[in-house]
């Protein structure tokens, strides 16, 4: 095979498809594809965002991480929403000040990355030129796209209870209520949505590079904008704008290599998950049984809970990682549970408006990359037709603590783009959009595929447990003998009324043999998806 691509839109997969089938590369195939996917799903993310990418190149052993986190401007004040806080939302996603002003519209707006992280990718790994990657985009956004189900699920579906719903929030503005609706009626089913404006963007951003967004005529637009209603987006925050490479996290689970992003993103939790329950034999327990569903939650419950007192970003709070990936600090953790200890948290949920591809071609070069406007602020430009994240949300307005405001800061992020190595050959690329079930979806698919042997359709699809609080999420496929051994065991348990449900992670997968084969799945959980290979 020359690669495969999966991802939740198929027309979106289908473009960076035809790129692998020209001879592109996989960092190629993924540039291509996350820009196609702003424009079918404009909640779900865009060059207004944020996100990561995972990338390994087979030829030269490269893994490395490349972040483009959303940041906060220079103007932020630690205390400026002090005096109108109110609370923490009541499901912890967020917190709630007075008129909402940190959820959406201009001032709940973090300094977006996704243009500066895709173009350092291409910059780095890439063999297309950058113009080149934003064509499909640009024709889809000029010629319009059918109005999806699972955009009109984004549209109509609850956010957090203290959060602004999206059918409002997406006419917060007048560009943006013009543009997602017919005067104020949601776009059916089944209707083009038409761009026009954000077509006209990324033909700017063809022609004039990167830079357009971030020194030149767009960037110029941005901070206009925001400076005449009242947002935290400078020019000197757009032109200072940097993408980041890091090192990524690795560890180690029943000798295969498994590479993810270290905090402030979920890396951590997911591979303290996966030293924990390397202790026990899941493969004999089977899917879905009381044993492994037990140890899926605990494992969950003490990740969990070592990320609400320790994951931050790391240029401004420490983060003890050697101590929490130690394998003998998972040891004491499985000891302690065995002894009758319980680990519960509290941490803060986060939006589900996100999405994910994963891609393999057919050098073995591999990319796993998440993206995100959060929830989406509501604000869309006038001229610009495209929409913003609203990444100030999740920080705490009270000054002092470890996810207080700060200019430059990022929040922390469960996202998980995560590939697993067999030796020095790609075996899994996987990753998933769903807020802080990212690390559980990723979590399970791979427990599934790996210890359970399950096909990557399977893997994706097989019915899940989630456990980040004092309840056990499970979904309604969950057999009713293992919810009532997780009751015996004293967990209390929420059996969800839908089968495919929601509330869990979207998860992508790749999987790859030892012959070379490649084989995928999207997870049907979201309106479905699609993994092509050519």
């Amino acid at each position: 095979m020359r690669g495969m691509i999966v991802c939740p839109q198929p027309a979106a997969a289908e473009a960076g498809l035809e790129v692998l089938r020209r001879g592109g590369n996989a960092v190629d195939a993924a540039v291509t594809t996350a820009f196609c996917q702003g424009v079918i799903d404009p909640q779900m993310c865009g060059v207004g965002g944020s996100g990561m990418m995972t990338v390994h190149r087979a030829g030269t052993g490269v893994t490395e991480v490349i972040e483009f986190h959303a940041r906060a401007g220079g103007a932020i004040r630690p205390d400026q929403w002090e005096r109108i806080f109110v609370r923490e939302s009541a499901d912890r996603y967020n917190y709630v000040v007075e008129g909402g002003v940190n959820d959406a519209g201009h001032q709940s707006v973090a300094v977006p990355g996704t243009v500066a992280g895709l173009a350092l990718a291409l910059e780095r790994h890439g063999t297309l030129d950058w113009a080149q990657t934003l064509k499909p985009a640009i024709a889809m956004a000029a010629g319009g796209v059918p109005v999806s189900g699972a955009l009109t699920a984004s549209w109509t579906g609850e956010l957090s209870p203290d959060q602004l719903p999206m059918a409002q929030r997406i006419q917060l503005t007048a560009a943006a209520r013009a543009l997602y609706t017919d005067e104020g009626r949601l776009k059916p089913i089944g209707s083009t949505l038409v761009q026009a404006d954000y077509a006209r963007t990324l033909e700017l951003l063809a022609r004039d590079g990167p830079d357009a967004f971030y020194r030149g005529e767009i960037a110029q637009r941005i901070a206009a904008d925001f400076a005449a209603n009242g947002g935290f987006i400078s020019r000197e925050d757009l032109a200072g704008y940097r993408a980041e490479l890091r090192a990524p996290l690795e560890g180690y689970y029943r000798g295969l290599r498994v590479v993810a992003p270290g905090p402030p993103a979920g890396g951590l939790p997911l591979l303290q998950m996966l030293n924990f329950l390397e202790g026990f034999d899941l493969g004999a327990a089977g899917w879905p049984s009381v044993e492994a569903a037990r140890l899926r939650v605990e494992a969950m419950g003490w990740a969990f809970a070592d990320r609400e007192r320790h994951l931050a970003d790391p240029r401004f709070s420490p983060v003890p990682v050697d101590r929490l990936l130690d394998k003998a600090y998972a040891a004491e953790a499985r000891r302690r549970v065995a002894a009758g200890e319980r680990f519960t948290s509290r941490p803060p949920l986060e939006s589900p408006a996100t999405t994910h591809v994963c891609v393999v071609d057919g050098a073995g070069d591999a990319v796993s990359l998440t993206h995100t406007l959060g929830s989406s602020s509501g604000v869309v430009t006038p001229g610009l037709g495209f929409g913003y994240n609203n990444y100030l949300n999740c920080f705490d307005p009270r000054p002092g603590r470890a996810n207080s405001l700060a200019p430059g800061k990022t929040r922390v992020t469960m996202m998980t783009p995560t590939i697993v190595f067999e030796g020095d050959r790609v075996r899994a690329v996987v990753g998933a959009p769903g807020g802080t079930k990212i690390v559980t979806g990723v979590l399970q698919t791979l427990l599934n595929l790996l210890d359970h042997g399950m096909t990557p359709v399977e893997a994706v699809a097989a019915p899940r447990v989630d456990y980040q609080a004092e309840t056990v999420q499970a979904e309604g496929r969950v057999p009713a003998t293992v919810v009532r051994g997780l009751r015996q065991a004293g967990y209390a348990v929420n059996l969800r009324p839908l089968n495919y449900d929601w509330y869990f992670a979207s998860a992508q997968l790749i999987s790859a043999g030892a012959e070379g084969s490649l084989s995928g799945a999207s997870d049907p959980r979201r309106d479905g998806g699609a993994a092509y290979s050519v």
